[in-house]
């Protein structure tokens, strides 16, 4: 169970870093810095890096203190980050037409 509170905790704060509103006055959107902050995939490792460091903090989930550990929950949070997204939009579930 504490690894869907992971994944669903990274997906919350990925959308907000890349997509929140509330950000768009600081979020740098031009050069690489811009590119990294608009893909959720990219910001979804960090998110994921930086929340095994907050471990701690928390007890919706743990993990232990292994740079190897960090590595895979960043993979994690920032592949199921990127599925999430194409999965669910702003209006709901995205359904495509194309097959």
């Amino acid at each position: 169970m504490s690894l869907i509170y992971f994944i669903l905790v990274a997906f919350g704060l990925t959308q907000i870093i890349v997509y929140g509103t509330i950000l768009d006055s600081i979020r740098p959107v031009d050069g690489k810095v811009g590119l990294f902050f608009s893909c959720p995939m990219c910001v979804g490792f960090w998110v994921g890096a930086l929340l095994w460091s907050l471990n701690c903090y928390t007890t919706l989930f743990t993990f232990d203190y292994s740079p190897v550990t960090a590595i895979m929950l960043g993979f994690l949070s920032s592949g199921t980050s990127y599925v999430l997204n194409m999965i669910f939009g702003d209006s709901g579930v995205r359904i495509s037409s194309s097959i």
